[in-house]
């Protein structure tokens, strides 16, 4: 897990530009820091050292040929098994020289062999070209932008402005959020002139070229079309069982501590039960991490206590407190880039810290299991809500500008799939729920160098999930009902917490103890053209005064204060 960084294109002061560039991201690599210049090219790394913590696993890393050059982010989970299948000399025990061997090996082939989070790219030296690619989910970031006839690439936007990127708002995507609450679709930002290679994509591009050619490499609906969708639910248990105890072992492959997030809920409590499976004996060693904010509508900490006492597992528990908050939010901004997802986000950027004290570099968490199983109450209707459990209006657009609001355009998904069900999915994986969250995790996570790894996002166990009938996974009115199933015996005495849609008090601090803190940020807008200042004074009002289904508007207010209009 790192940061990387390249400029393709010849100007003596690219080396110069691309130092400054890593210094931005440091954060994502403090462990070693490296730059590679060749005539046309400058590549860049930031280290954050997990698997073989020798100097000589450092990047940019070049192939024995001396032919290509490789920076990368992320982890290749399966890369031992790949390395037993190339005749190379290896010089190092890293997953990186294992990616280049399959370059090398395969060409642009080898991403489908690959099981892992990723960004990286490769320079060919002898061809003069750059080859880049993103894993099947987006887990991990590639941020590109053409500037001044060169190409650009980093693992965060911060660090493509330190290179004087213009930071132009990009209008329709801000137009979008305060509309439909929308975020952007795959490709793109909210700044005009910075780009994101969408997930499962890759591309090329050689010096002189006007823009990359990207190419689509891995196309998710034909592949669910083509997995066997089981009538036994036994078959079904027992496959699927198989493969989510390999995607956990493979993500247990570290030579640094490894930890997991836990809440009191169904997800945790499956990657609870199979790690304890998995790792009988050593749970003493394996250390858990949850957050709370001392509010019993809303902790989930009696119920994890609950599930880990019947592990040998330390517990962690985070206290998020009103009074940190506003100083965390200017914090988490500042990593984040873009607008993030709340007082959530906040609270789960202080159990990352808390895991980097005490030395656990990485950890597991369990998000993907509701887009995969189809957990969330709107799978279950009619409903095209994106949100859990939220009655009223998301947004109130009328506190912006009509020329801005006039901006936004119709928010449409691609439904390739023959239900309702599967295409609402398919939204929440590729455009909504799963984007967002795996952008706001990445970004808490690597603010204090920790790595986060997701076992069911595993492509071969979304894929599998995803392909199933409805009655597999919604049944009683109960989503997920499959994986229920699955840990029904070891969960027998435990009580899970209902499904919630809000695990903090953000609308009550908002509109009580934090409302000055609030109405601060606020007052920053009042000078923003995109502003209609007397609605957004009276939607604050309402909001103060108990209209307060939803505080989600009133949060993007704040996310906005730290932008310039």
């Amino acid at each position: 897990m790192c940061g990387i960084a390249g400029i393709v294109g010849r100007n003596p002061e690219n080396e110069t530009l691309l130092a400054r560039m890593l210094e931005k991201q440091t954060h994502r690599g403090p462990d070693a820091k490296g730059i590679w210049s060749g005539e046309e090219v400058c590549l860049g790394h930031n280290r954050l050292s997990i698997l073989d913590l020798s100097e000589a696993a450092n990047q940019p890393f070049i192939s024995n040929c001396g032919r290509f050059v490789i920076v990368f982010n992320g982890e290749i989970y399966n890369y031992l098994e790949l390395k037993q299948s190339l005749d190379y000399r290896f010089r190092t025990k890293s997953d990186t020289e294992v990616l280049l061997a399959m370059y090398i090996k395969y060409g642009d082939k080898m991403i489908y062999y690959l099981n892992g989070m990723f960004a990286f790219s490769i320079w060919d030296i002898q061809e003069k070209q750059l080859f880049a690619a993103r894993d099947r989910f987006g887990v991990k970031p590639f941020y590109y932008s053409m500037f001044q006839t060169q190409f650009l690439f980093a693992s965060e936007i911060k660090t493509l402005f330190a290179a004087g990127v213009n930071q132009t708002l990009n209008e329709e995507v801000w137009a979008d959020y305060f509309v439909h609450g929308s975020y952007g679709y795959p490709e793109e930002t909210f700044f005009k002139d910075i780009h994101q290679l969408a997930p499962g994509h890759s591309l090329t591009i050689r010096v002189g070229d006007h823009r990359p050619l990207i190419k689509q490499y891995y196309d998710f609906v034909d592949r669910v079309k083509d997995q066997p969708v089981f009538d036994d639910e036994k078959k079904l248990q027992e496959e699927y069982l198989e493969l989510l105890l390999n995607s956990i072992q493979l993500r247990f492959r570290s030579d640094v501590p490894v930890g997991f997030n836990v809440s009191g809920g169904l997800d945790s409590s499956i990657l609870l039960a199979m790690i304890s499976k998995i790792k009988e004996g050593e749970m003493q060693n394996i250390e858990a991490f949850t957050f709370y904010t001392g509010d019993d509508r809303y902790d989930e900490l009696p119920w994890v206590k609950d599930l880990i006492s019947k592990t040998k597992s330390p517990l962690n528990p985070v206290l998020l407190s009103q009074s940190e908050v506003p100083e965390l939010i200017e914090k988490v901004a500042y990593f984040q880039d873009e607008p993030f997802g709340g007082f959530p986000t906040i609270a789960y950027s202080k159990i990352f810290e808390k895991a980097r004290q005490k030395g656990f570099l990485v950890l597991l968490d369990g998000q993907g299991m509701d887009e995969a199983w189809a957990g969330y109450d709107y799978y279950r209707s009619d409903s095209q809500a994106l949100v859990q459990g939220i009655k009223s209006s998301l947004t109130r657009p009328h506190v912006f500008s009509p020329e801005l609001c006039a901006r936004a355009r119709e928010i449409s998904y691609p439904a390739p799939f023959n239900n309702p069900l599967q295409n609402k999915q398919y939204r929440d994986l590729y455009y909504t729920k799963i984007p967002r969250a795996l952008r706001f995790n990445d970004r808490v996570s690597m603010m204090h160098s920790t790595e986060l790894r997701e076992p069911f996002l595993d492509y071969r166990l979304v894929e599998m999930a995803f392909a199933q009938k409805r009655e597999m996974k919604i049944k009683e009115d109960q989503g997920k009902w499959l994986p229920r199933q699955l840990v029904k015996k070891a969960l027998e005495n435990i009580a899970l917490a209902p499904k919630r849609p809000l695990q903090t008090p953000q609308r009550e601090w908002i509109g009580g103890p934090l409302s000055d803190f609030v109405e601060d940020r606020i007052s920053k807008l009042k000078t923003n053209p995109w502003i209609e200042k007397n609605e957004l004074d009276f939607e604050w009002k309402n909001y103060k005064n108990g209209q307060n289904d939803n505080s989600f508007f009133v949060w993007q207010w704040i996310n906005t204060s730290f932008f310039e209009g």
